[in-house]
């Protein structure tokens, strides 16, 4: 198959699989602390934390669809999951990926994979989930026309945030990538409570 068929093949896919809605934009809810291992990662990598120049976000096209599935899939198949201890001797270390990386690690290579292909970082943002296991998670969130969509070292695809199993509590603020801000995420009430 031609790289040129096998690219409109996936992006077929993709695009049965990405079935958000214009309004499916995450919530947010005010504030919140930087993780630490963000705080950090900004100590060392300033140029990369502070105001956004621009906030927007990424109108989903043919050619910009195909960008972000290619660097989703160029890191989630390109680098060896391991975890923070195993690589550095320390419970927590966010950095760039050369070969192996936790999941904080495939988030900052795509975000920065993403931005060098011209999509705007304060549509690129990093957010924490808690997993259905309990376990905290990062993921990159994309701000699109089409609503918020999630890049995943877990999963292959690119999902509406909605359709993901994940309870999303923070992300990076668009208007400043050092400021976090709480991610209001009611998909899991019961019909009928109240809070």
């Amino acid at each position: 198959m031609s790289n040129r068929l096998f690219s409109l093949v996936m992006l077929l896919v993709a695009g049965l699989l990405f079935t958000g809605k214009a309004d499916a934009a995450m919530t947010l809810r005010g504030p919140t602390s930087q993780p630490i291992g963000h705080f950090e990662f900004c100590k060392s990598y300033p140029e990369t934390c502070g105001p956004n120049a621009e906030t927007g976000i990424i109108q989903i096209t043919d050619r910009s669809w195909q960008s972000i599935i290619e660097v989703n899939n160029t890191v989630n198949e390109g680098i060896i999951p391991r975890t923070d201890m195993e690589m550095h001797g320390v419970a927590e270390l966010w950095s760039y990926p050369s070969i192996e990386g936790d999941c904080e690690d495939f988030v900052l290579l795509k975000q920065y994979m993403l931005e060098r292909e011209g999509f705007p970082r304060s549509a690129l943002l990093i957010t924490v989930v808690r997993q259905p296991n309990g376990e905290g998670h990062a993921v990159l969130t994309i701000r699109t026309n089409r609503g918020d969509i999630v890049l995943d070292n877990l999963d292959k695809r690119a999902l509406d945030w909605t359709l993901t199993p994940y309870k999303f509590l923070k992300r990076q603020s668009e208007q400043n990538s050092a400021k976090w801000v709480a991610i209001e995420d009611g998909r899991d009430m019961l019909v009928g409570s109240v809070r």
